[in-house]
């Protein structure tokens, strides 16, 4: 027997990252630019990837925290936006630029206008994480927020608590 699944009116915009043990969702609801609805997330282990040496992995022996942070800054920056477009990794990441000192997105020389850009960090025991979501809220400004402030938008739960979640709020406890 067919079942009749409701259409959500505004749709439910989402996006999900992983990496290692850590699985990322970012959701809102779906207003720009369907099917994809604008929404991108990436999230990142901050470390050295086996066999790489800080110097291979990102050309620069500064501070080694320091240059790992940026490093996946900007590639989650990127990841994320280019998620948001529907492209991910089909997009050329040399059109997007992440000013870590100025804060600023920009596509191909210009300001990312319209979009919420919003940083995060995560851990997992001893493992640090850093991601992005990034959405397109339209208008004429860019609004980067910081991990640091505390927006209420970031809940953290293991598999189980997750899938308890999801169920209940969809009513098929």
């Amino acid at each position: 027997m067919p079942v009749d699944i409701p259409e959500l009116d505004p749709p439910i915009a989402y996006n999900i990252s992983h990496d290692n043990a850590l699985v990322a969702m970012a959701f809102a609801p779906g207003i720009h630019n369907p099917p994809a609805f604008s929404i991108g997330v990436d999230v990142m282990k901050v470390r050295i990837p086996g066999r790489d040496t800080l110097g291979s992995f990102v050309e620069s022996i500064s501070d080694q925290d320091e240059t790992l942070s940026r490093f996946f800054w900007i590639w989650t920056m990127k990841e994320a936006y280019t998620k948001a477009l529907g492209l991910g990794l089909g997009f050329d990441f040399r059109r997007v630029e992440y000013d870590i000192r100025a804060n600023v997105v920009r596509v191909d020389k210009e300001i990312a206008l319209g979009w919420r850009f919003t940083k995060f960090v995560l851990t997992d025991g001893d493992d640090l994480y850093q991601g992005v979501v990034a959405q397109y809220v339209g208008g004429t400004t860019t609004e980067m927020i910081d991990e640091s402030a505390s927006q209420g938008y970031l809940a953290t739960w293991d598999a189980v608590h997750f899938v308890e979640t999801a169920l209940h709020e969809l009513g098929e406890e």
